[in-house]
């Protein structure tokens, strides 16, 4: 069996809860993504997805049912926020992110800074870039 990298786990079982519209157990979990993963692991994942506040849980029976409280994709967001806060050099970071990027990825990202800016309205900035995010902290 493959390892995953830090991270793979938790986001693909995020994308299977938030998938399932229905609230699931580690077990079911377990048997959804591979039954050769050991229970503790999917648990241990689950209750940590749990105390960082991405699910919700209700007792089943013995065990606990998981829903997703937010998307996956902002949870991800979120994490590559956290990351790129504690570095310093944060051009330096967002460019060797970009540079990583494939083509099709890297169009993408293109795309939706445009969108973002042009749905905002305002001009760009003296760099030729627009402010794509907008800050939620009034």
């Amino acid at each position: 069996m493959q390892r995953r990298g830090h991270g793979v786990l938790a986001q693909e079982i995020l994308n299977l809860i938030g998938r399932a519209g229905t609230p699931m157990t580690p077990a079911r979990v377990r048997d959804a993504l591979d039954r050769r993963l050991a229970y503790t692991t999917v648990m241990t994942v689950m209750v940590r997805l749990y105390d960082q506040g991405v699910l919700a849980r209700k007792r089943a029976g013995r065990a606990f049912a998981y829903t997703v409280l937010s998307d996956p994709a902002m949870v991800t967001a979120r994490r590559m926020h956290r990351l790129l806060q504690i570095e310093r050099n944060r051009a330096g970071v967002l460019a060797r992110f970009v540079n990583g990027l494939n083509a099709d990825d890297e169009q993408l990202l293109r795309n939706l800074l445009h969108q973002i800016t042009a749905d905002q309205g305002g001009p760009t900035s003296a760099h030729g870039y627009g402010s794509p995010i907008r800050s939620n902290r009034g």
